[in-house]
């Protein structure tokens, strides 16, 4: 019998986080700076909520207008508590790439946080499993 990949083989694991009182203004300088499109976010070392680069473009409607001051000033008054998701699931490190796979294909989100029982460990994103299948080609 073949033995399944675990998630830990393509896992991203050195995890930008953001905590959840955290400026908004914070959460996208992070994603921008590392080009990243993922934050898992954090309260007392437990996750908490997931923010994405588009949960971050939502928090602003001007957006579409480039307005990168006007965007600023409302990063600013936000957190992430207050934009992140708050329905998250996520994967334990032993998990096997295609139980993971199939997660992801049935959700309408394109990350998940990796844990080690509760700590956090990586996070895995629909880019990094089609590269996974790429590899294998």
């Amino acid at each position: 019998m073949k033995e399944k990949a675990t998630i830990s083989k393509i896992m991203t694991a050195d995890v930008f986080t953001v905590k959840s009182n955290q400026q908004l203004l914070d959460a996208y300088n992070i994603i921008t700076k590392n080009k990243i499109r993922h934050l898992p976010v954090v309260s007392d070392g437990k996750i908490v909520g997931m923010l994405s680069k588009t949960d971050i473009d939502k928090a602003s409607f001007i957006s579409a207008f480039d307005e990168e001051e006007i965007n600023k000033a409302i990063y600013e008054n936000l957190t992430t508590e207050q934009v992140m998701t708050k329905r998250i699931i996520s994967v334990q490190v032993s998990d096997s790439i295609a139980d993971v796979a199939t997660l992801l294909s049935k959700h309408e989100f394109h990350a998940v946080p990796v844990l080690n029982g509760e700590e956090l460990v990586g996070i895995v994103s629909s880019t990094d499993l089609i590269n996974y299948l790429v590899s294998l080609i």
